[in-house]
């Protein structure tokens, strides 16, 4: 990012022709439009959405959508109404979510930086769901464990979901084992934050497959939409 374009993020807008101006405006557009979680690590497109508020809001809610600013600190759009198309996420994203916002409550990450690895989060679901049922759940067209396989076929899904929860803003992918857990991770504690532990509340919740990805506004939902779905 340029000086300019960063210049440009920060100064604050008076109309919105200013904000859309932007340089940078596209590419924030674009990714919040698919999905994409939106936080302060992210520097110039942060600024642009957080000095751009009040003046985006109305802008998305011509097109049926809602930007909200959680309190942690990111942006997200919520989409309303039958028009506009909404991203579910499957049931290996929800798992992988689930372990990666454990270990994002887990204070001995604050030592790390954020950092874990791919292990940690396979570790994690298998203490939480249970070998056999965590191959199942990752494989719902399969009516029972190929023992031989198993191991390998878990890590493979676990990749391919950390690969779409980056994409959506969660997590980086740092190599093949390293991540860095990121604020929006909080998203999927968010039913439980209220509660005196809410990280035992939270591990509890996925053994029972009873999590979900809650929103601001709209709690219990397994869908970026926000729409209620079944666990």
């Amino acid at each position: 990012m340029s000086a300019t374009e960063a210049s440009m993020s920060v100064e604050g807008y008076e109309r919105l022709d200013q904000a859309i101006e932007d340089p940078l405006f596209p590419e924030v557009d674009l990714a919040l439009r698919a999905g994409r979680h939106i936080d302060v690590e992210e520097g110039g497109r942060y600024e642009l959405l957080a000095e751009a508020q009040p003046l985006l809001e109305g802008f998305y809610q011509r097109y049926g959508w809602e930007l909200v600013r959680a309190p942690a600190g990111y942006f997200f759009l919520v989409p309303h109404g039958e028009r506009l198309s909404r991203r579910q996420l499957t049931t290996g994203e929800m798992l992988v979510g689930q372990a990666l916002a454990l270990l994002y409550l887990d204070p001995a990450t604050l030592e790390t930086a954020g950092a874990a690895t791919r292990s940690q989060v396979v570790e994690i679901l298998q203490h939480l769901v249970g070998e056999a049922r965590l191959y199942l759940e990752l494989h719902p067209r399969r009516r029972k464990v190929d023992e031989r396989i198993a191991a390998e076929s878990v890590r493979r899904e676990v990749d391919k979901a950390l690969r779409s929860l980056a994409h959506l803003g969660f997590v980086d992918l740092v190599d093949e084992e390293r991540l860095k857990l990121r604020t929006p991770l909080i998203r999927f504690a968010e039913p439980v934050l209220a509660m005196d532990d809410p990280a035992s509340a939270l591990a509890r919740l996925v053994s029972k497959g009873r999590a979900a990805l809650g929103t601001d506004k709209d709690e219990g939902t397994q869908e970026e939409g926000g729409d209620e779905v079944d666990a």
